[in-house]
């Protein structure tokens, strides 16, 4: 059985997570520069095929906390310290999708799939 436009648009949403959390997980993150890796993010994986938008929040508040008790000025890049919001566009089907933390936990989820047709 063949995937259907809407189910390939969901797997492109994946495949953009993917690519977007692992290629930025442990890189060294400071509040002063968290601004210039969410652009860096941003851009990167709007270069992908159907890809119409992508919103990085690095949370400088998080951040922070982390640094408060240490001696050092930045941290690793987690999951736990983004918020992200991409829409793909597939064959007529917009599919919305979120990774914010749950529980402790960097959940990537579909918010929603949108056919235009």
């Amino acid at each position: 059985m063949d995937a259907t436009d809407a189910e390939t648009a969901c797997f492109e949403a994946g495949i953009k997570f993917g690519s977007l959390y692992h290629q930025f997980a442990g890189t060294p993150v400071s509040p002063s520069s968290a601004d210039s890796i969410a652009r860096a993010m941003e851009e990167a994986i709007e270069n992908q095929p159907h890809c119409e938008s992508v919103t990085v929040d690095v949370l400088t508040g998080e951040l922070e906390n982390e640094l408060a008790d240490s001696t050092a000025d930045y941290t690793e890049l987690t999951g736990r310290f983004l918020e992200v919001e991409m829409v793909i566009d597939y064959e007529g089907h917009e599919v919305h999708t979120r990774m914010d933390v749950q529980d402790g936990y960097p959940l990537m989820r579909v918010e929603d799939v949108r056919s235009r047709d």
